[in-house]
């Protein structure tokens, strides 16, 4: 029988909430992981050679994909795709969390595709998860209606805590990304807080204190810094377009789902993945390890070009799949590669100074981040925890600020925002009214 609850209760809730997200959020990481690897390894593992090699890759990914889109078809289409704009829609109670099919189905669904080279994140799962687990446990107790949904709000940001071990940007996506949605009262924010940091102490102990994309950085000379608003002019033009090609994707895949089939387009992406798990893993996957290795080997210009080209077109196509997925990695890797090629082509024209490839590489993801999200300060906060690259606080602000501006200046849109009015469209619903946009 559900029972009224202390503060202290409530807190003692949020930190079980932390640690379970932690724990599963952890351990699904560890599973994508481990079957990419599999995957990338499996024409070894049957000594595959020649054409077969290719076509049985190929077949792999495109069974994998449509095994994910029927998983998440069969029990839960609100599984499908990021959890962000799920978990915001269910604190203005517009949407449900049935977390008795979530759970598993991001779990198994993310593991199948993610593991099977899909261009795609973990956090969108483990976010979805983690305020899956938070509704679970809020649903025994009685609840005040904002206090239930904050600690949605709470397991959501335990699950980006989980995913990137990132407590202090998972905090702040809460602040700026869910603003409009979080019921900010002392204790409703008290819980985000706790329930991250049990997150993030949880994922250490079973992951490591090392930064997931950790970077070694030096401080970038003052005469240098204009160089990063350029950057952020570029991806601030960049991220509009990425944000188009989303819903593009998505678009094209409801009118093929429906004049055709459903699983025609994860089939079809299976047949190009599979074999460029082989071919040209770098385009691949999350891409946070792609991120980590150019800073150090950069490809040559040409090689660079195809992969953002690759990364770009794949990322939009992978999400209108409709498998659970987010899209903060792909953005990542995708900024990194951009920002390289920047930095390669400025040093044709000056000469760049010691440690610039790393701070390009860091601020681009900030840049990119804030131009699609629409979330500088999480774009900042994220991309220094990931990298460890605390000495670029100046050059990602820098790069972040001007994305936003120049993002909001060319009428874009918070790509969580427009992924739920989408949601919410499809579904007969209207997005409520707001005393003002994002700017």
């Amino acid at each position: 029988m559900p029972r009224q609850i202390s503060d202290r209760t409530y807190y003692f809730l949020a930190a079980i909430i932390g640690t379970l997200t932690g724990v599963l959020g952890s351990a699904f990481h560890s599973l994508v992981e481990r079957s990419l690897a599999w995957s990338r390894h499996l024409p070894e593992t049957l000594q595959l050679s020649g054409p077969l090699l290719y076509i049985v890759m190929a077949l792999f990914s495109a069974v994998m994909f449509c095994a994910a889109v029927a998983l998440v078809r069969r029990y839960a289409p609100e599984a499908s795709g990021s959890g962000v704009q799920e978990i915001e829609g269910a604190m203005q109670g517009l949407r449900e969390i049935r977390w008795q099919r979530v759970l598993p189905v991001k779990f198994i669904g993310g593991t199948l595709a993610l593991g099977a080279g899909l261009v795609g994140g973990r956090e969108g799962p483990t976010i979805h998860m983690g305020a899956s687990i938070a509704k679970a446990i809020s649903s025994r107790f009685t609840l005040a209606a904002e206090q239930a949904r904050a600690l949605w709000g709470a397991g959501g940001a335990a699950g980006l805590t989980a995913a990137f071990n990132a407590p202090l940007a998972s905090i702040a996506f809460i602040i700026e990304e869910a603003r409009d949605a979080f019921p900010y009262r002392i204790n409703t924010y008290g819980a985000v807080i706790i329930a991250c940091g049990f997150s993030g102490l949880t994922t250490t102990a079973l992951t490591g204190s090392i930064p997931y994309m950790s970077m070694s950085a030096e401080h970038m000379p003052t005469y240098f810094l204009p160089a990063f608003i350029v950057l952020g002019l570029v991806l601030g033009v960049l991220g509009v377009v990425f944000n188009r090609a989303i819903i593009a994707g998505l678009n094209l895949s409801q009118k093929v789902g429906l004049k055709v089939s459903p699983y025609l387009i994860p089939a079809l992406l299976g047949l190009i993945i599979g074999p460029m798990l082989i071919l040209f893993p770098e385009a691949t996957g999350g891409g946070e390890s792609l991120a980590v290795a150019l800073v150090s080997n950069p490809l040559p210009i040409g090689l660079l070009g195809l992969v953002i080209l690759l990364r770009f077109f794949l990322t939009a196509a992978s999400y209108s799949t409709g498998v659970p997925a987010g899209i903060f990695a792909p953005i990542l890797a995708l900024a990194t590669t951009s920002s390289i090629l920047f930095a390669t082509l400025l040093g044709y024209v000056i000469t760049l100074p010691p440690g610039a490839m790393v701070a390009f590489a860091a601020a681009g993801m900030a840049g990119l981040f804030s131009s699609t999200v629409r979330s500088p300060l999480v774009g900042i906060i994220l991309v220094l925890e990931l990298t460890g690259t605390y000495a670029l606080a100046i050059p990602s602000l820098l790069t972040a600020v001007t994305a936003h501006l120049v993002a909001a200046g060319l009428g874009g849109k918070p790509i969580y925002e427009v992924l739920l009015a989408r949601t919410l469209r499809l579904a007969g619903q209207s997005m409520p009214e707001k005393p003002a946009d994002k700017a």
